[in-house]
């Protein structure tokens, strides 16, 4: 399965849905200062540890993207400010707010993400069949005498990349208590999930020597342990809908209530 194609869709989510609803309400500053900070040492850790290539490059893009999310809370809020401020000079007398936007991307999710899916494991299994395949010589993690190597430099990176990817869930389960989930990804912590699950995948495909476990347990760990955060937000999103369904609901008997009488 390609793993870089789901981090492409991953974190291109909540980039495209805060472009589109032209708002940053979503996403906790704290969340995407602390991710920024784990991606960083998630690359250098990575880097002197000499893992595969493509966890580099997924350091990269995932460095890019948090930049580009942060710019885009910073601005949206600014712009929201100057639109309030200036509705309150020409129209200070009325309360007409806003209604809060939807991403609404044309596709039923129930079509777009399974289609999302099949479109990873179709090219991961075209980029199995086109790449070099690896042998036993393979110098990754290795040193001049063929041994796995243990870097602590880079151990203590990943180690501190671990701690950052898991705190970082935690100011936005509780920005999500406040905002509702208004505004924030699905799709970001669905593929977050999907991504983390074959990161892991990759990783134990490579090789399962003990040696080699232990060198990437920090991005194991890192990876497996959100996991279980995004689960829990996911559960934010289910319920704070099933809520939203029921006081429609409500809405709606009071309304056919109303008319009968």
């Amino acid at each position: 399965m390609s793993l870089s194609c789901w981090i492409i869709v991953y974190r291109s989510a909540p980039v495209i849905e805060n472009y589109v609803l032209k708002s940053g309400e979503g996403l906790s500053v704290a969340f995407i200062v602390i991710w920024l900070a784990g991606d960083l040492t998630n690359l250098a850790g990575g880097v002197l540890a000499g893992v595969l290539p493509t966890m580099i490059l997924i350091a990269v893009y995932y460095t890019a993207c948090d930049i580009l999310l942060l710019f885009q809370v910073y601005y949206y809020r600014w712009r929201k400010r100057q639109r309030e401020e200036a509705a309150s000079e020409h129209q200070p007398l009325l309360d007409n707010p806003e209604p809060p936007k939807t991403f609404n991307p044309g596709i039923p999710m129930w079509i777009s993400y399974p289609l999302l899916i099949l479109f990873v494991i179709v090219s991961g299994f075209a980029a199995w069949a086109i790449s070099p395949k690896d042998d036993d010589s393979s110098p990754d993690h290795k040193g001049p005498s063929g041994t796995i190597e243990f870097e602590w430099r880079s151990q203590v990176l990943g180690y501190a990349s671990c701690l950052l990817y898991i705190g970082s869930r935690i100011p936005q389960i509780f920005h999500n208590f406040k905002t509702r989930c208004e505004g924030l990804s699905l799709a970001m912590f669905f593929f977050s999930i999907s991504g983390n699950v074959t990161y892991v995948l990759s990783i134990l495909f490579k090789s399962t020597d003990r040696k080699y476990l232990i060198t990437n347990a920090s991005w194991i760990a890192g990876a497996g342990l959100t996991i279980f955060l995004d689960l829990f937000v996911l559960g934010q999103f289910a319920y704070y809908a099933y809520q939203d369904e029921q006081k429609d609901a409500k809405v709606f008997a009071d309304d056919v209530e109303d008319v009968v009488a």
